[in-house]
């Protein structure tokens, strides 16, 4: 469904160019769960925004089933199937009724009011919102704007989400909450591509891209890459709370390997 071919992308200004994508190839296929780390300047949001063409490869390609980006005929049918959830909801809503930033996208594309107002319904209630459908979205809390952001993208019906930190502005429980609405949207067969630096929502994917100076330095899944503890910490990454913690307790007690989550923590130490 994606696929990435030697991909570049060089930003150039006065003072000199910057790569922020150097040489980056992978294929994601339809249905999967992506999640991508990296420190900041790793080039994760550039890589972000080549989903959906909102930026142009510099050098390489990208194809989205297999259209490619740098084609203009195929920016409209990209962008049909590509939805982008960012981190700041403030940044993305348009409209001072929360149903009407929802439809602004669908009345974009000419869909019948008809139409507009079904959808608008059943992406309010994917996300738990059409009790503030009326509401001006300034009166709502910041997990609660990013939801009418996720419902706008969930109304689009793309195939494709991608989500570019957007749990960065949230308080601990507004970033649950938006997990398990990624969660279901997954299960409901869509192509997640998740960016964060919370490595606890990053387990929650079946894969991990792990960035680094514009590059895809490690492609696993989660357990392979959180549980190499070393090589993270080299790389200066967190790991899970429970991989953490199952490393400081081998030192007293014998735990199995490769231990992810704080349910298999507890399993073993029970």
């Amino acid at each position: 469904m994606i696929r990435a071919e030697n991909l570049r992308h060089v930003y150039k200004s006065s003072s000199g160019n910057k790569v922020a994508l150097d040489g980056v190839t992978f294929s994601i296929g339809a249905g999967e769960f992506v999640a991508i780390i990296g420190t900041n300047g790793s080039g994760k949001s550039t890589l972000a925004k080549h989903f959906n063409a909102l930026l142009l490869p510099t050098g390489g390609k990208i194809f989205i089933d297999e259209l490619d980006t740098t084609q203009e005929e195929n920016i409209w049918r990209i962008r049909e199937n590509v939805g982008m959830v960012f981190q700041n909801p403030d940044s993305e809503i348009v409209a001072a009724i929360v149903e009407d930033d929802v439809a602004f996208g669908l009345e974009n594309l000419g869909i019948e009011p008809a139409q507009i107002r079904e959808r608008v319904d059943l992406a309010l209630d994917a996300v738990d919102m059409n009790d503030y459908k009326k509401f001006a979205p300034s009166k709502l809390s910041g997990g609660q704007k990013q939801r009418i952001a996720i419902a706008g993208v969930i109304a689009m019906q793309t195939k494709i989400i991608v989500f570019d930190e957007p749990t960065a502005m949230l308080d601990p429980l507004g970033r649950r909450e938006i997990l398990s609405m990624v969660k279901k949207l997954h299960a409901q067969g869509k192509t997640i591509i998740y960016i964060t630096h919370f490595m606890e929502e990053a387990a929650a994917a079946q894969r991990v891209f792990v960035m680094e100076n514009g590059k895809i330095i490690l492609d696993g899944t989660p357990r392979e890459i959180f549980t190499n503890v070393k090589e993270m910490k080299r790389l200066g990454f967190d790991v899970p709370v429970a991989v953490e913690l199952a490393e400081r307790l081998r030192k007293k007690f014998k735990l199995p390997p490769k231990i992810l989550t704080a349910e298999e923590l507890a399993e073993a130490l029970r």
